[in-house]
């Protein structure tokens, strides 16, 4: 029997997987809350926020606030909290957090790291938010869609600084974690479209994750894969550019059967578990059982992991992602 390690890359590889890859099965780090290796002393500057914490300002300046009885928190954005007010003058206020601490900094997140099998499964660094999403986290979503258009020249600039950030964090994860992948979030879309024209994703995006990817295949990594839980199947042939190896996300209004025929040995699919299908007050474990046996049944066993489309193991709802575990393991059981 393969391990989970391998199985998954017998499946993006278009080998001989020995069963379905169960979700995030392959990910798993031990000890860690969410699966995967979140803790670092770079993220963790700045204030924590909490579902009930109130707002809190993490270290780039920009305000969060997760109130009860939501998925995750959210960017206070209002004029008293947004961190750039024109873009023009963002140099004046944008200030990213230190990388080059020291050693010892970094002791209190090994023992979590140095207990990962990596026979079994990846050592995979979870690393948010992306390019783009730290964009409108610093100036809103309206503003950061503007300026793209209004002022690219300004934009161009707070995105070469946000990329130089990245790129001293990954030698840093390099460095202490030697992780062997990356799981990266950024959004670039809503359920319908992407959030950009593909033109325009290319202009402004593609040359900073073609940096801070390369970095990382450069520097031992071996999996990148990238988080946006929307409509993305127009900027697949940049993900494959950039060096994405498996999009995880992709909503089924991509509809991702298709994109495996076209694309399936340049890049593998994550997901097709639609949340909002799925993930709700009234879910039910025929419903759960329903939906995974069509996104199977659809997309096959090769380029494809069956998975929710939300970015990491869990789900809104308590039970859902586990009701998903299961029918996976009984179609892998048949």
């Amino acid at each position: 029997m393969l391990t989970k390690r391998q199985n998954l890359l017998e499946t993006i590889r278009g080998g001989h997987p020995d069963r379905l890859v169960n979700q995030y099965e392959a990910f798993e780090c031990t000890d860690a809350v969410y699966k995967m290796i979140m803790g670092d002393p770079i993220t963790a500057q700045g204030e924590a926020v909490f579902p009930g914490s109130g707002p809190k300002k993490n270290a780039w300046g920009i305000t969060f606030d997760w109130p009860l009885h939501e998925p995750g928190m959210f960017p206070v954005q209002d004029d008293a909290h947004k961190v750039v007010k024109d873009i023009t003058k963002w140099r004046e206020v944008v200030k990213a957090p230190e990388t080059n601490l020291p050693a010892e900094a970094w002791e209190p997140f090994m023992e979590t790291v140095n207990k990962i099998d990596r026979n079994e499964v990846f050592a995979t660094a979870f690393v948010a938010p992306g390019v783009f999403e730290q964009c409108h986290h610093l100036m809103g979503m309206d503003d950061c869609m503007l300026n793209l258009y209004l002022e690219p020249e300004a934009m161009h600039e707070l995105i070469d600084y946000i990329t130089d950030y990245e790129l001293r964090y990954a030698e840093q994860l390099c460095k202490y974690y030697k992780p062997d992948c990356i799981f990266h979030h950024d959004d670039w879309g809503s359920s319908t479209n992407s959030f950009m024209s593909p033109e325009m994703f290319e202009e402004f995006f593609v040359p900073a994750y073609k940096k801070i990817y390369g970095y990382y295949k450069s520097h031992g990594v071996e999996l990148i894969v990238h988080h946006s839980d929307s409509y993305a199947a127009n900027l697949v042939p940049y993900m494959i550019e950039v060096g994405i190896d498996i999009w995880q996300g992709c909503v089924s209004n991509n509809k991702v059967s298709e994109l495996i025929k076209k694309y399936g040995g340049q890049i593998s699919f994550m997901g097709d578990i639609d949340n909002s299908k799925i993930d709700r007050e009234d879910w039910t474990a025929e419903k759960v059982s329903a939906e995974v046996d069509r996104a199977v049944e659809e997309n096959g066993n090769l380029y494809y992991i069956p998975c929710i489309t939300q970015g990491g193991p869990g789900s809104v709802y308590p039970g859902v992602y586990e009701a998903i575990t299961d029918e996976l393991n009984r179609l892998n059981n048949k």
